[in-house]
This record gives structure tokens, sequence and C-alpha cells, in this order.
């Protein structure tokens, strides 16, 4: 999602105030901390020039990497 953020040239105060959302929030869905519903995605889609399918597929990817990172740290969920 940081790269489709990046690619609209937004900031993630900027992205969160065009989506309604926190910039905290974004953060953490960035980083793969935080799983958005769909109405966020849908929120999420325009100010980001792209579909909410597009962005969940995203999110998935990050979130598979994150788990994969945590485990390999010896983390626990």
């Amino acid at each position: 999602m940081r790269d489709l953020r990046k690619q609209a040239g937004l900031t993630q105060e900027q992205l969160g105030f065009e989506a309604e959302l926190e910039r905290n929030y974004i953060s953490m869905l960035e980083r793969g901390e935080r799983q958005p519903t769909l109405t966020t995605l849908v929120k999420l889609a325009r100010p980001l020039q792209s579909k909410a399918s597009h962005i969940g597929r995203a999110r998935r990817n990050i979130g598979r990497r994150h788990r994969r990172a945590r485990t390999a740290s010896g983390a626990t969920t």
C-alpha cells in the first residue's frame, strides 16, 4: 500500500485526510499490523487512484511478509 500511496504523491497524513482515516492507522496498515475492512479499502481506493480489490491484494501480501518476519524472529501471535 505504501507504494500505491507514494505513486499517488501522498503523505500518510494526506491519505488519511482524503480517506477520512487517522494517519497512525494508515501507518499500521502499511506495516501489516492492521487488516482493513472492505469499507476502509473503499475509502482508500479513491485517493490512491486504485481499485479496492487491488489494495486488498497488496495488503494480504504485506500481512504474509509481516507474519513470516515475526515467526522468523521467534515472536508468536
